[in-house]
């Protein structure tokens, strides 16, 4: 084979892989783009409290500020009978991540579980089924943030049977569109979980 020919092959693969290269960077910002519509706008609008059904079980995600007040916010309203807070670190006690505990009279503290285990929406979820099934729940509410909801509800319907009702509240956090790399960060991880949902489910 002449050295002429063979830089024409060797050409043509170096093509060949600029090609896939670039259909598979298209595909993934397709996809990227696509998850971030969803993350932003999932759900939309906002759930209205009032309108909220009443659930055995509450489970609001850590990991954000203002999530834990609004979930005591919620408990008052009597939307569910036993609170469980999902990824709380070791040894720490309801009134060091909740020092508002006093101001909320309506609230027994021993229908607050805190779920110390996990630390991934992955593990919430398995966590979660755990503490529901042995407090008997056959639904429960879950609050996390806006731009989180999206992953954590698809995750959280992942691991729980159907019979057990997931309704979903997110809580808003304001200013989502300003927050860019949170976004943007939300959306790799929920490409991620998504593959890894799908790679689990055939595995089964």
């Amino acid at each position: 084979m002449s050295k002429l020919k063979l830089l024409q092959i060797i050409q043509l693969k170096k093509f060949g892989l600029s090609v896939r290269l670039a259909l598979y960077f298209i595909l993934f910002v397709a996809v990227f783009l696509n998850e971030k519509a969803k993350v932003l706008s999932y759900p939309d609008p906002l759930p209205v409290l009032d309108n909220l059904p009443v659930t055995d079980c509450g489970v609001v995600l850590t990991g954000a500020p203002g999530r834990i007040r609004e979930a005591f916010e919620v408990f008052t309203q009597r939307k569910f009978k036993k609170l469980v807070i999902s990824g709380v670190y070791k040894d720490t006690q309801l009134h060091e991540i909740f020092p508002q505990l006093p101001f909320y009279p309506e609230v027994n503290p021993d229908d607050v579980i805190l779920e110390k285990i996990s630390g991934s929406t992955y593990a919430n979820a398995v966590q979660s089924l755990l503490v529901s099934e042995t407090l008997k729940c056959k639904s429960i509410l879950l609050m996390t943030s806006e731009i989180h909801m999206y992953r954590a509800l698809h995750t959280f319907k992942a691991v729980f049977p159907d019979t057990i009702k997931i309704v979903q509240y997110p809580i808003s956090s304001g200013g989502r569109e300003s927050r860019l790399f949170d976004v943007y960060f939300e959306t790799f991880k929920t490409i991620f979980y998504d593959i890894a949902i799908i790679v689990t489910t055939l595995i089964k």
